[in-house]
């Protein structure tokens, strides 16, 4: 009866996110934070209030600062895409001293966090996409890479790993 009451909520929450069409990050991050909650999982619900949080850290940074403006989709994408790189660090120190308990929750944490971003590319895409950059823009050296960079940031924000776009590039064009 109590699994039925969960999937009914669910269920509830899925036909008003595709009633009223688009929503923010932020409204669905806030919709699936009280799903957790009902559904009592641990690890969502202290994820969800990481999340939660540094969005109110944005709201008041943002509020404050010399530029006032609302936090949008962008600014939060930003702060998971760092939540993100945070977890990628941890879960590398946790993976050379053997630590698979604090490793498990790192990988679930990520997980949620990337769910709330557009799916990035392979390494293999992120090649190609390198190479024809570097076709269009004519480098021909490691001197060229900020043009190429840039490009790339203009075209490819959402669904490019720069860290591995930058490694990628000196690859290619020190040949």
């Amino acid at each position: 009866m109590e699994n039925l009451k969960k999937i009914i909520f669910l269920l509830k929450n899925f036909i008003f996110k595709s009633k009223f069409g688009f929503m923010t990050i932020r409204d669905t991050i806030d919709i699936d934070y009280k799903n957790s909650l009902k559904l009592k999982d641990k690890i969502k619900i202290s994820t969800y209030r990481l999340i939660l949080s540094g969005i109110k850290e944005l709201d008041i940074a943002n509020r404050s600062g010399t530029q006032k403006k609302e936090t949008d989709d962008n600014d939060i994408k930003k702060m998971l895409k760092k939540m993100i790189k945070q977890r990628a660090e941890s879960i590398e120190v946790y993976e050379k001293n053997n630590r698979d308990d604090l490793l498990q929750i790192e990988k679930q944490e990520q997980e949620i966090l990337a769910s709330y971003l557009p799916k990035q590319m392979s390494e293999e895409e992120t090649k190609n996409i390198c190479s024809k950059i570097i076709f269009s823009t004519k480098a021909t050296s490691i001197k060229d890479m900020g043009k190429v960079m840039g490009e790339l940031k203009k075209n490819y924000s959402d669904t490019l790993d720069f860290s591995l776009a930058g490694k990628i590039l000196k690859e290619l064009l020190n040949k």
